[in-house]
């Protein structure tokens, strides 16, 4: 089957939407299906078109199923989407109502659909490749950050949390990926000034970036909305334990009980977990235990057999219905 995969993320991004429609393309190919990649449709014939993002990809979706009413349409459902865009973007319900099939990318994103486009929707947890574990540096209690400057991502309350932390910790936040904004990149040099645990490394290549997660003590994602980051998936198979803000992208691939939450943009919370991974290696090698478990579940295997399914439902079915 030809199939086109849309991302409104260019080529040269390091986004997350960009890194799983190579990865999705990669594992489609596996199952033997010809695969290209498109910021938006150019009108070439495809059997199948699977697009991330029902607001941004939305004209390219509007397009093919105007064009293509009887080809399958699998939409995958972003954070940004599912915390925002369909509770108020007209485009991305019409997306949904479009779409053959959805995606979302922990199963707590059902709960932001209705019971008709639940019936269509189909989870897909994300994997990466193996990542090896590396030794943590010496003489400080490294914190990695690993996302990009975002308001999403509220990625300055590491940073605020160590300054409520006393002048002895060893804890250290180095802090992974790009500004698009310049006013958040003057924010980040403002905080290593006014912070020296405080260390942004700004945009890494892959390979630095995810060998610089893999010598981390712990893992920070301290997100308002997340549709299922990919970074948890590393920090998984990587064997790095997380300390995640409770939002349902971030419990939905950790588990309810999971230990190691803050309350989201609570940064006095977040000091004390901080503060509580440095002091005590037991809660440590605790979360580490409970994301060994979850580990299973973001195998590469399991994400390909789930596209699979995905994709032989979309094309069994392909007769849109009006869902609203």
């Amino acid at each position: 089957m030809k199939i086109t995969l849309i991302t409104p993320a260019a080529a040269t991004s390091r986004y997350g939407n960009r890194n799983t429609a190579v990865r999705w393309a990669g594992l489609l190919r596996e199952l033997g299906h010809r695969v290209s990649i498109a910021e938006q449709w150019d009108g070439r014939s495809t059997d199948l078109m699977l697009a991330l993002h029902a607001r941004r990809s939305h004209a390219s979706i509007a397009r093919f199923a105007e064009q293509h009413p009887q080809r399958p349409l699998v939409l995958a459902l972003t954070g940004t989407d599912l915390y925002r865009d369909i509770h108020n973007d007209a485009n991305a319900l019409e997306s949904m109502a479009l779409a053959t099939r959805m995606i979302v990318l922990q199963p707590l994103g059902l709960r932001e659909l209705s019971a008709a486009l639940r019936r269509k929707t189909d989870v897909v947890l994300q994997s990466c490749a193996a990542i090896k574990r590396r030794h943590p540096l010496p003489g400080c209690f490294e914190i990695v950050v690993s996302g990009h400057l975002r308001d999403e991502k509220d990625p300055f309350r590491g940073a605020a949390a160590l300054s409520l932390l006393p002048a002895s910790s060893r804890i250290r936040i180095t802090h992974i990926g790009g500004a698009r904004d310049p006013a958040l990149a003057r924010e980040a040099r403002q905080w290593m000034k006014r912070e020296p645990r405080y260390h942004w490394l700004d945009e890494l290549p892959r390979t630095r970036a995810l060998a610089t997660l893999a010598r981390a003590r712990v893992m920070l994602i301290s997100s308002k909305l997340e549709g299922g980051a990919n970074v948890v998936s590393e920090a998984l198979t990587a064997g790095v334990p997380v300390l995640a803000s409770r939002i349902p992208g971030n419990v939905g691939l950790l588990g309810k009980d999971y230990r190691g939450y803050f309350p989201v943009g609570n940064t006095a919370a977040l000091a004390r977990l901080m503060a509580r991974a440095e002091r005590l290696p037991e809660f440590v090698a605790e979360l580490q235990a409970a994301c060994r478990e979850q580990r299973r579940l973001v195998s590469r295997s399991n994400e390909r057999r789930a596209l699979a399914a995905t994709i032989k439902a979309a094309s069994a079915n392909q007769t849109k219905g009006n869902i609203k």
